[in-house]
């Protein structure tokens, strides 16, 4: 009752912050408006930093338990591979997806859109010139755990708790206290997940009111056709994952998804997967995938593993090309794909990462990367979907490893949940 509750206000939150956004945007001052738009996007602001205050310990301690209790090099070789299969196949999938939507139902020909956002380019075409081969193997590997942890850099974190995790499982029986002194920090954060999602709703309301309040609903229908072509490019990714999910899963699918609901729904309305990390780890554990699975998988799926993402790059990329009349023909196309299934693995938690890669592809094959300011009004409705699809994404991922490691158990039942708590 207690989860079905938070979902309800989350939703509640959502229409809520959809209303009264836009009664701002319609009765409001240009001042006001700003100043309204300002503050109340703090609520966001202040779950997301919640949220981002524990991934990294989290991070740390269940990708390295996990690890351990894998107990040897081949079985993190043999999960991982498994894993980089699923992860490459997945996000080859959505890059061609993306490829075809755009290019059949070819939104950016003969578009006319005046409405950008010029300090929004500068953000993104900043980020874009330090984008090299340099800095995506610098990005890669850390110079020091501490400053990764610092600044949330999953990626960095992942590669520094894989090398202490194999050290640790190396160790053998010597290293038993430290993975149970790992083990009991791992539920405490998990514990700590449970009071941050309670301010879920207000930061749905203050991100959703916030870009309401701003832009209104009109948005949406000066670009229907780039939005209509994109939920379209969704959707189908949405049918093959589920469809691949239920091959997998059986009838078992539909319990997932009911598990995958609610963080989904925060993931949709505050435009972030990150946040969902933490709830998404005790909702997998919760549907029957071992713990040392989920530590294991999870954390590489956030870095490899971003479905929605990827279809967008490609969509957007392409679109962009579209509007200024540039002609791509179809190995030009084929090496975008490549190009981008490739460098998108190096901007894992970059802020607007996919705008990034999508400014970053463009400069490469000669497409005005000041398009991007066509797409910045519209690019936070279309990362809520994003967002909603890498979990989505991720959550599959890991079930699906799991059954393939023959470790996917039984569904934990609420009141064998609240067994585990006392």
């Amino acid at each position: 009752m207690k989860k079905n509750g938070l979902t309800v206000a989350i939703l509640a939150a959502m229409f809520l912050g959809l209303i009264v956004g836009f009664s701002i945007h319609q009765t409001g001052s240009q001042e006001l408006i700003d100043s309204y738009s300002k503050n109340i996007k703090l609520l966001a602001t202040i779950f997301i930093r919640l949220v981002q205050m524990i991934i990294a310990p989290l991070v740390f301690s269940t990708l390295v338990v996990g690890i351990a209790k894998l107990g040897d090099i081949h079985a993190v070789s043999r999960v991982g591979s498994k894993a980089l299969i699923w992860f490459f196949s997945a996000s080859l999938i959505s890059l061609v997806i993306g490829l075809v939507m755009v290019n059949f139902f070819e939104p950016g020909v003969g578009m006319n859109l005046s409405i950008t956002d010029a300090s929004g380019v500068e953000d993104v075409t900043g980020k874009t010139q330090s984008f090299s081969l340099q800095n995506f193997v610098e990005h890669i590997v850390p110079k020091s755990v501490i400053e990764a942890m610092a600044t949330n850099e999953i990626l960095q974190l992942v590669v520094f708790s894989i090398f202490f995790g194999m050290a640790l499982a190396g160790l053998g029986s010597k290293g038993n206290s430290l993975i149970k002194a790992l083990d009991i920090v791992s539920h405490v954060v998990l514990k700590m997940v449970g009071y941050v999602m309670k301010t879920a709703p207000l930061g749905v309301f203050g991100a959703i009111s916030a870009v309401i309040a701003t832009r209104g609903l009109d948005i949406l229908l000066t670009y229907a056709k780039y939005f209509g072509a994109f939920i379209a490019g969704i959707a189908v990714l949405w049918v093959i994952l589920l469809l691949v999910g239920y091959l997998i899963l059986g009838k078992r699918l539909g319990s997932l998804l009911q598990r995958l609901f609610g963080a989904m729904v925060i993931a949709f309305s505050t435009t972030s997967s990150e946040a969902v990390f933490p709830k998404l780890t005790e909702e997998l554990e919760r549907f029957g995938c071992k713990n040392r699975i989920v530590s294991f998988i999870l954390p590489l799926g956030y870095s490899f593993n971003l479905d929605g993402s990827m279809m967008y790059m490609t969509f957007a990329s392409i679109f962009i090309a579209q509007v200024y009349g540039i002609e791509l023909d179809l190995g030009t196309q084929l090496t975008m794909l490549l190009v981008l299934m490739l460098s998108s693995k190096g901007v894992a938690g970059v802020p607007r990462a996919s705008l990034v890669v999508v400014a970053a592809t463009c400069g490469m094959f000669g497409i005005p990367v000041e398009g991007i300011a066509l797409i910045l009004p519209i690019d936070h409705f279309c990362d809520m979907f994003r967002s909603a699809t890498n979990v989505l994404g991720n959550g599959l991922a890991t079930v699906a490893v799991s059954k393939w490691e023959g470790e996917l158990e039984v569904e934990r039942l609420p009141q064998e949940e609240e067994k585990v708590l006392v």
